[in-house]
């Protein structure tokens, strides 16, 4: 499902609800990802070579999914394998090698080099060099042996419904030419597979690995002129769920295969009898834990000991000791400190008064002695002293750390510059700096004091404002949270695009830096130019501050708009009866109100640090959604009529004649892989009742192995009597030529 957008639980739900979404939930489910299909040496079958005579054919269901080959007294097939080769040079043997089947699961170096005998999504052969090996590695299954350089078997081979003329034509220059086949024949699966369960008149739904098709048939004859194909199959199926889990879960760790995705499809999806509804209602958290399957892939967790209660709390003991250790030790160097500075003041007041009867030439030296240039600097160090000592001794007792600061005086400032020395200038500047710090500290101090008073005046014409009219009061609250929550999201989003280089704030970013580092903003650089001299200049690398952090920075701007949002939403819970807790931004980034949570992470949250959980692929409207498509394939942009739509036109409009519709509808037969869906038979039924006249009798059935029939049906023909006369020989092959085809009721030419 495409989530453009974070929705969130409606504001209605019952205090039950939020029970049912805080409530501890058991451990989920979960269903491991499975392995490269790969199944190791397998013993062929070898005497089925020995039991057979030249009569006997060889049946192969060549379908797009699976191969399936066997004798025509088998109750079974032999052998079964996916239609894929692996062929590449081994260099350690020097030797082309190749894997057929399963065995082209075998390792990573096998898996990268698979090819397909079919187009991709279709039953069309497409490359003839991997039929012909997966044809070799089939008859050598078997146990053939090579009489003259062929077979020495009959074939009857499946196809698809409209087999392609080139592609009949390859196959049987294949067959005669290469194998060296006495007689050939083809036919259509689904019809082997009505023919093997008793099929005389009705409609075969066939929906397999690369299509659907629904062919009606009266009186054992198919009418392949009312035939209707849907391009929608499992292989689509698969293709489709893995389109979705990629865009559901972008950066997942883990690799997403078909062969994974056909596995989800055909243990987890099921068809909805109801498909709207459902979905609406699909990620609602009552019984979600049941609806959503947790497919786990293979991780590593990081190793973490867990410590008893016993050794936590030692753990915590001598964390508090440590602390108090720690304490101890500050206040016993506060107290030092305390001490020296006392001491320190005690001997500079000593030194003060000693130079009060000193000589200009002895205070010049006393004050040399201890690095003061003149009594000026004496008298600032003392009070500094005085000043820090009694804010020691305050903090100490916990009094107050704000001591009242006594305008201080500055003499030197009303006396002229010509009356005084070269130190008492030096003097003079340094009392004119400290006036300017002292009036600067009173101005803020002033400012703060007004800027608390016209807070306080706003707040009151606001409480003014509100007692007056309240609604637009509330309006006006609104719309303010409404703004805040839009600059919250576009801040947001900016800082999501700038960590990526190639989104429009990073590339205005970069220009404005640029031209902030250029003299000539605006004017393209040319080669071989002017020198680059930027950096030359301190103030240059001011830029980047510019830059990065604009008027204001990140993180006050982010106080701010949070600070702000906070205000708005509690004078609105305060005054507004509706609006409650759960319409507050914090509420609505509770992981138990996020729909986007539920569709990604299930009834459960979310830890980012554990491997194991974001190792974990969440199935819930996939389930539903996927086997869907046969009904709407609207859903995955298909543009074709839904499967019931198909057999309503068949039976409305292909069948001219009453009795003939009554014929079809009396035996509806479901055959392929893709039929095996839970309720599918139930859905079909119930909407082919909608749009047909309400007096129509409609049986439907499935085939007794939806699967294994087709070659069962085949292998039954080829046993039977009916089907000697069917065969096209290699005599006539070569008679005739490539394209010669013998009609018969389950082929794509059927006999008059």
């Amino acid at each position: 499902m495409t989530i453009t957008s974070a929705r969130y639980i409606s504001n209605s739900s019952s205090a039950n609800q939020s029970d049912i979404r805080l409530s501890p939930k058991p451990p989920p489910r979960t269903w491991s990802s499975i392995e490269p299909p790969f199944k190791g040496y397998q013993a062929p079958p070898s005497d089925g070579y020995v039991q057979s005579s030249k009569n006997t054919a060889i049946v192969i269901d060549n379908g797009a999914s699976l191969l399936r080959a066997g004798w025509s007294f088998d109750k079974s097939p032999r052998i079964a394998f996916p239609a894929t080769v692996a062929r590449y040079r081994d260099r350690k043997i020097n030797r082309t090698v190749s894997y057929v089947g399963y065995n082209a699961y075998a390792d990573a170096t096998t898996r990268g080099q698979i090819r397909n005998a079919f187009e991709p999504g279709s039953s069309i052969v497409g490359n003839w060099d991997v039929m012909e090996g997966l044809l070799d590695y089939t008859f050598a299954s078997l146990g053939v042996a090579a009489e003259n350089g062929g077979v020495g078997r009959p074939i009857v081979m499946t196809e698809p419904v409209a087999n392609l003329g080139y592609s009949r034509k390859t196959m049987n220059e294949l067959l005669f030419e290469c194998y060296s086949a006495p007689s050939v024949s083809f036919g259509i699966d689904s019809l082997f597979s009505y023919r093997f369960n008793k099929g005389r008149h009705g409609l075969v739904v066939s929906s397999s690995h690369t299509a659907t098709h629904l062919i009606p048939v009266l009186d054992s004859k198919p009418m392949l002129s009312s035939a209707t194909r849907l391009n929608w199959g499992g292989f689509h199926g698969a293709d489709y769920l893995l389109k979705l889990l990629r865009l559901k879960y972008p950066t997942f760790p883990g690799k997403l295969t078909e062969y994974q995705m056909e596995d989800m499809i055909r243990n987890h999806c099921y068809i909805s009898q109801d498909f709207d509804r459902e979905m609406s209602s699909f990620l609602d958290w009552s019984g979600l834990e049941d609806r959503d399957h947790v497919i786990q892939y293979p991780f590593t967790e990081q190793v973490i000991i867990e410590k008893s209660e016993e050794e936590l709390a030692r753990i915590a003991e001598r964390k508090r000791e440590g602390g108090r250790r720690l304490q101890e030790q500050a206040a016993k160097m506060r107290l030092e400190k305390l001490v020296r500075k006392e001491q320190t003041l005690e001997y500079y007041k000593s030194l003060q008064e000693q130079l009060a009867n000193q000589t200009k030439k002895e205070i010049k030296r006393l004050l040399d002695d201890d690095e003061f240039k003149d009594e000026a600097q004496l008298e600032r160090t003392i009070q500094d002293l005085e000043k820090s000592i009694r804010k020691s001794r305050n903090k100490d007792v916990g009094g107050p750390e704000n001591i009242e600061e006594v305008e201080p005086s500055y003499p030197l400032l009303e006396i002229a510059d010509e009356n005084l020395d070269e130190a008492g200038l030096k003097e003079k500047r340094h009392q004119r700096l400290m006036k300017s710090g002292y009036e600067a500290r009173l101005r803020a101090k002033v400012e703060k004091e007004l800027e608390r008073a016209r807070i306080a005046e706003e707040e009151r014409l606001d409480d003014e404002r509100r007692e007056k009219d309240i609604d637009s009061w509330l309006e006006e609250r609104r719309a303010a949270r409404l703004t805040l929550l839009q600059r919250i999201k576009e801040r947001d989003r900016l800082k999501a695009d700038l960590g990526n280089r190639k989104s429009l704030a990073s590339q205005i970013r970069m220009k404005t830096l640029a031209n902030l580092a250029s003299d000539q903003p605006g004017k393209k650089r040319r080669r071989g130019g002017d020198d680059d001299n930027f950096g030359a200049n301190d103030d240059d690398w001011g830029v980047y501050r510019t830059v990065a952090t604009g008027d204001h920075s990140d993180d006050e701007e982010e106080e701010d708009l949070g600070a702000g949002l906070k205000g708005v939403e509690a004078q609105l819970l305060k005054y507004d009866p509706s609006f409650n807790e759960n319409n507050t931004l914090e509420a609505q980034s509770d992981w138990t109100q996020s729909l986007v949570h539920a569709f990604l992470r299930g009834p459960r949250p979310f830890d980012p640090e554990s491997q194991q959980e974001a190792h974990q692929i969440h199935l819930n409207v996939e389930r539903i959604r996927v086997p869907e498509v046969v009904f709407q394939p609207s859903i995955a942009g298909l543009d074709q009529a839904g499967i019931v739509e198909v057999a309503a036109g068949i039976i409305n409009h292909g069948l001219a004649k009453e009795q003939d519709q009554i014929s079809v509808l009396g035996d509806i037969f479901l055959t392929g892989g893709n039929t095996m869906f839970t309720g599918f038979d139930e859905r079909l039924k119930r909407e082919l009742r909608a749009v047909l006249p309400i007096e129509a009798l409609i049986n439907l059935r499935k085939a007794k192995d939806q699967v294994l029939d087709a070659w069962r049906g085949a292998a039954q023909w080829a046993a039977s009597a009916e089907s000697k006369q069917r065969f096209v020989t290699r005599e006539e092959f070569h008679e005739k030529g490539s394209e010669y085809l013998k009609e018969h009721n389950l082929g794509n030419a059927t006999a008059i």
